[in-house]
């Protein structure tokens, strides 16, 4: 259980750290349309909601694929995230 709760902590502070960015990007563009970097606040909300209930609801039989593929989706899934506030102008 010990990879479990690794796991969530990951998704948790990966997607805290990609939030402070958002945040700090903001002060630093105070002329820029916030609306913008909300949405990509929210989007990176929505995908931890995903994660962790995929998490919770996770396939017992093969849990150790179940959560390195959980990984690969968090990275692969937050990284296109990073590149829309990279965009941002």
């Amino acid at each position: 259980m010990a990879s479990i709760k690794k796991l969530k902590k990951d998704i948790n502070n990966s997607i805290g750290s990609f939030i402070e960015d958002v945040y700090l990007w903001e002060l630093n563009n105070p002329k820029s349309d916030i609306k913008k970097s909300e949405a990509l606040i929210d989007e990176s909300i929505e995908l931890f909601d995903q994660l962790i209930s995929e998490v919770k609801s996770g396939d017992k039989k093969n849990a150790k694929f179940h959560y390195k593929n959980l990984k690969e989706k968090l990275n692969l899934e937050l990284n296109k995230i990073i590149l829309k506030l990279n965009k941002l102008k």
